[in-house]
């Protein structure tokens, strides 16, 4: 299990102290299994509405930051994400991942490929794939033109909206070595940093979406299975 890693790690003199400053950052009142969960956390988990906490700079490259960066990494991948930002496996830290790989040009058509401006994110040093981590992330609006389409949240699994988002950000901060990033994104790839980096201030896609576009995404499943659908919060 995750928490027994995570717990393992205060068994040693040097890094205790981090490990039980990690892990205050939750309070669990149910079960033992607490974060980082394996799986993404739900609206409703009070995670969400929380705005994140910095992560102290003595600790951005320490082993704990290090492996929930790949607790994060692994939870995207599982469940099919674009990104990923701490909070959704139940960790309140300013911590943001982010994948679009190129075989995710085969899920769309080309002119909707090209209307959203979709492209792959640019490399990240010293990972073999498109990929972006960011710990103590800011996000800048370059380009204040709004546009809307419709996006989905792991966290708000079933469903999804129509959201305004800007054109064009500028996204900074540092990568997991400690060393600082700078990335001008503009289109589809802007629209999930935005998406996530609310994440990290407690906010949700349904706090800023087109309400009369929120929609349950397999309702036409519903009507054609007579209600007989489920939806799936655990993946293997």
């Amino acid at each position: 299990m995750l928490i027994n890693q995570v717990r393992a790690f205060s068994t040693t003199t040097q890094l205790g102290s981090l490990a039980r400053w990690y892990q205050k950052l939750w309070r669990s009142k149910g079960p033992t299994n607490g974060p980082p969960y394996a799986h993404v956390t739900q609206v409703g988990d009070p995670v969400l509405r929380q705005k994140a906490q910095l992560v102290p700079p003595e600790a951005v490259t320490s082993p704990e930051v290090r492996f929930l960066v790949q607790a994060m990494i692994d939870v995207m991948r599982k469940y099919s994400c674009v990104g990923l930002a701490a909070p959704q496996i139940g960790i309140s830290l300013r911590i943001l991942v982010m994948e679009f790989k190129d075989k995710l040009r085969d899920e769309y058509t080309s002119a909707e490929y090209k209307i959203k401006e979709m492209d792959t994110l640019p490399l990240t040093v010293g990972r073999p794939t498109f990929m972006v981590v960011l710990i103590n992330p800011e996000l800048k609006v370059t380009n204040y033109e709004k546009k809307s389409f419709t996006e989905a949240c792991a966290s708000v699994k079933g469903f999804s909206a129509e959201v305004p988002r800007y054109s064009e950000v500028l996204l900074s901060g540092l990568d997991e070595n400690g060393k600082s990033k700078e990335l001008t994104l503009k289109g589809w790839n802007a629209r999930i940093a935005q998406h996530e980096m609310d994440h990290l201030d407690g906010v949700i896609y349904t706090d800023v979406m087109d309400r009369k576009t929120f929609a349950c995404s397999c309702w036409q499943a519903v009507n054609a299975n007579y209600g007989r659908v489920q939806i799936a919060f655990h993946k293997k």
